[in-house]
């Protein structure tokens, strides 16, 4: 297991706590990630094909390809579930694109309102923390996963800690991939948003 390592991408989080804020990252994130990934049919699938001539040529999409955004009630209702109030880049994002499905790296999916769980409450926690559990050097990730905040899976996880709160009301996020056992830790979920933006740049 690699010790856990802390990525801070500070300069993105502070302008990621609103839905317009969000509305024109994604906007960029989703040119970017149709960019990189031009040459995957499942991309190609989604765009007309005059889109496609203007990826091409380096010019720049103008329709929203995120995902229908999260009412104030739906958030408040997903907070009410789990006894929580969100951290301000979180709400912001969902009020933006209740989920989304472009993701740089190997998750599928962040996860909509309604998806939105405990971690031990999940299938990666009923696996995950029993074995880090029985492990003396893994009980420190047992704990992390009881009390975190599940906001994005697939083959690698995002995690968001409620007991670890930054002064602006961030709560620290965490990118753990299960096959490497590697835990990194960023200053908020716009900051762990960013780094796959980071990535595909």
């Amino acid at each position: 297991m690699s010790e856990m390592r802390d990525h801070n991408v500070a300069a993105v989080a502070p302008g990621l706590t609103t839905k317009e804020a969000w509305r024109g990252y994604l906007g960029r994130y989703d040119e970017l990630y149709l960019r990189s990934c031009a040459s995957d049919q499942e991309v190609v699938d989604l765009l007309e094909e005059d889109e496609v001539e203007v990826l091409d040529e380096g010019g720049r999409l103008e329709r929203w390809l995120g995902e229908e955004p999260a009412r104030e009630e739906t958030v408040a209702a997903a907070e009410g579930r789990l006894g929580v109030r969100f951290p301000p880049s979180l709400r912001g994002f969902l009020l933006a694109s209740d989920g989304w499905v472009r993701v740089s790296g190997w998750v599928d999916l962040v996860y909509p309102c309604g998806r939105v769980a405990w971690m031990r409450d999940t299938g990666a926690g009923a696996s995950l923390i029993p074995l880090y559990n029985e492990e003396f050097d893994g009980y420190d990730y047992a704990e992390l996963f009881r009390r975190s905040v599940e906001v994005a899976g697939g083959e690698d996880v995002w995690l968001l800690d409620p007991t670890d709160i930054g002064p602006d009301g961030e709560w620290a996020a965490y990118l753990f991939t299960p096959k490497y056992g590697d835990l990194r830790k960023f200053t908020s979920f716009a900051a762990l948003f960013h780094h796959g933006y980071e990535a595909m740049e």
